[in-house]
């Protein structure tokens, strides 16, 4: 393994163990050229999995850009990381058993929303708000609306709510 600070292939590992849901090794790994120190993760990997966008362009599927985009609709919200980790193996698991090496972009998309879903409404619709493309705050209250119709753990705001004494106002 490179050494993420000086480029040396001449890394060691000082540490191997499984992460908590098994899913994965953590290896600490250490730098005898520079004394960095790093942490690498070793998954299963089933398929070699691609991409199909909707411009029909093809990528190679990115786990981490997948976590980076989770963790951006996650951002300060009271969800353990290890929740997040483990709807993340679940949709690249999912992802791996079709059968397929191609993979829709919107499927993936589709997936996620499924599993922030129940991890977190705000994440959830934060994710959509990125993934369905709202142009209008009717879109969200569209979306508001669907998630409270289904989960009665979300209750609707009341619409008769005022500011201040002021009539509500309509967005």
């Amino acid at each position: 393994m490179r050494c993420p600070y000086c480029g040396s292939l001449e890394t060691q590992v000082k540490d191997s163990r499984p992460t908590e849901d098994a899913s994965s090794i953590r290896r600490r790994r250490v730098c005898p050229d520079c004394g960095g120190r790093f942490t690498t993760f070793e998954r299963v990997q089933l398929r070699e999995l691609t991409v199909v966008k909707k411009s029909g362009r093809r990528v190679p599927f990115d786990r981490d850009k997948l976590m980076r985009s989770v963790e951006v609709a996650m951002r300060k919200r009271p969800v353990e990381g290890e929740r997040v980790e483990r709807m993340i193996n679940g949709v690249v698991r999912q992802l791996e058993s079709q059968g397929e090496s191609d993979i829709q972009s919107d499927k993936i998309g589709e997936l996620v929303m499924e599993g922030l879903r129940s991890l977190d409404s705000v994440a959830y619709v934060r994710f959509a708000s990125v993934y369905r493309n709202f142009r209008e705050a009717r879109d969200f209250n569209t979306l508001i609306d669907e998630l409270a119709g289904s989960d009665p753990a979300v209750e609707p705001e009341p619409e008769e709510r005022t500011a201040k004494g002021r009539s509500p106002s309509r967005a």
